[in-house]
């Protein structure tokens, strides 16, 4: 995910925050299986600081294909760990609602012109591409310079994350800066901009299932002991902002001595596997 701010010129010069992420993809809307009747995007904001986006747009391509359409954002400002939720696309199925959209998109527009009667992104279930982009410029790729947050899943060799997910899951951000292992597959859980303000997403239960954190409460001696080797290790605020890495590739422990007392979020990898816990260090 970018980490950078560009500043790019429309009638007036608007600064691009990244904060603002794609949090969480569905494309099983209205499919067969489905209980949801629409696909949806969530952006949140995971910085500690108010971010806003205007002018942005959200672009889809094929899993291997080049980037066909997009959809403009309205001007967007979220609170530091806010989310909101854009409703796209549906294929006609399905028996529920989502609940409130913040943006539901009701004009979708072609790059080479030709019309498209879509009312929403039709986001692919099983794989795709999907970037959050400053401007209405075609992406070409991850590396484009208008690109504030690009996602690739399924089980492609271009893919950022060979995720795959079906009618009633979702690719869901566990917050972090490598898009290789950042996201998890968990049960569609469209969240809005009134669901308060939600720290790193709950994984699948799939993925948390190691419990590779020994001592999630964390007392004087300030280490947590994982139950084997874990890489990759990071830990996360409440508001989703990297605090502290483990100083190893692997690790079997990690001492918290440097980090006030709070709640914290650690990830990692088990057997090229993501995992994630929830701490408190008292």
């Amino acid at each position: 995910m970018r980490k950078i701010f560009t500043l790019v010129g429309f009638v007036s010069c608007i600064l691009f925050n990244a904060q603002i992420a794609i949090s969480e993809i569905y494309g099983g809307g209205g499919n067969p299986g489905a209980t949801l009747k629409n696909d949806y995007i969530i952006l949140k904001n995971v910085g500690s600081e108010l971010a806003s986006l205007n002018g942005a747009t959200m672009q889809y391509a094929s899993a291997d294909g080049n980037f066909t359409q997009y959809h403009t954002l309205p001007n967007i400002t979220l609170d530091p760990g806010q989310s909101y939720l854009i409703q796209e696309g549906a294929s006609g199925g399905g028996t529920t609602d989502l609940p409130n959209p913040d943006f539901i998109v009701n004009e979708v527009l072609n790059f080479d012109g030709s019309q498209n009667s879509s009312v929403g992104l039709g986001i692919d279930v099983n794989s795709g591409k999907i970037a959050l982009a400053n401007n209405s410029v075609q992406i070409k790729d991850s590396k484009s310079t208008n690109v504030i947050d690009f996602i690739s899943y399924g089980a492609i060799s271009s893919s950022l994350s060979a995720l795959s997910p079906t009618s009633t899951t979702a690719i869901r951000r566990v917050l972090g800066d490598n898009n290789t292992i950042d996201f998890v597959i968990a049960p569609a859980n469209p969240i809005n901009s009134k669901s308060g303000n939600i720290g790193i997403s709950d994984v699948d239960p799939n993925y948390s299932k190691f419990n590779f954190i020994i001592n999630s409460f964390v007392k004087e001696d300030n280490e947590i002991v994982f139950g084997g080797e874990v890489q990759n290790v990071k830990v996360y605020d409440e508001f989703g902002q990297v605090v502290m890495k483990s100083p190893t590739k692997a690790a079997y422990g990690l001492n918290l001595l440097e980090l006030p007392k709070g709640k914290y979020t650690v990830t990692g990898t088990i057997n090229n596997a993501p995992v994630s816990q929830k701490i408190v260090k008292e």
